[in-house]
């Protein structure tokens, strides 16, 4: 029995006290306009994404997360822009996020309405940087500078 609950307490603390992996998406449309939501916990516009699934590899989720928030459909993974770990990123919790640019398709709609207030196409000039949640300011701006960042 008290091997059983150290068992426990050693997969508890597994779980619990490290980073949760996830993901944010560079929504990019053919015509080269950017996807944001605004999320409805902050009102604040964001890019796509969430915590990547048990089982799920990160293209699936990025396929995932895009159908859910914004109702488009991945093409294909353009690239890597950044993993971003420190743990201050997110006021929620200690996270680390693989941040990838989408080549994505169809109609714009919100299909997670609990989560996301909102979904519109930004020309990259007119997204409002420094105004977004999270870190994705600097997940943007590293975008739009071409870099590729480990942060």
């Amino acid at each position: 029995m008290n091997q059983l609950r150290r068992y426990l307490q050693a997969a508890i603390g597994l779980v619990i006290r490290h980073p949760i992996t996830g993901t944010s998406i560079i929504p990019v449309l053919a015509d080269g306009r950017i996807v944001l939501v605004q999320r409805r916990d902050n009102g604040r516009w964001s890019l796509p994404g969430g915590i990547i699934d048990w089982g799920e590899d990160i293209p699936n989720s990025v396929r995932r997360e895009l159908a859910e928030e914004t109702g488009l459909k991945l093409v294909k993974i353009n690239r890597l822009v950044g993993v971003y770990s420190d743990p201050h990123r997110d006021p929620r919790f200690h996270s680390i996020c693989v941040v990838v640019e989408a080549l994505v398709e169809g109609e714009i709609r919100v299909q997670d309405s609990l989560e996301v207030m909102d979904a519109q196409a930004f020309s990259p000039s007119d997204i409002p940087i420094g105004q977004l949640s999270h870190d994705h300011d600097r997940q943007m701006q590293d975008y739009l500078s071409g870099l590729t960042m480990i942060a």
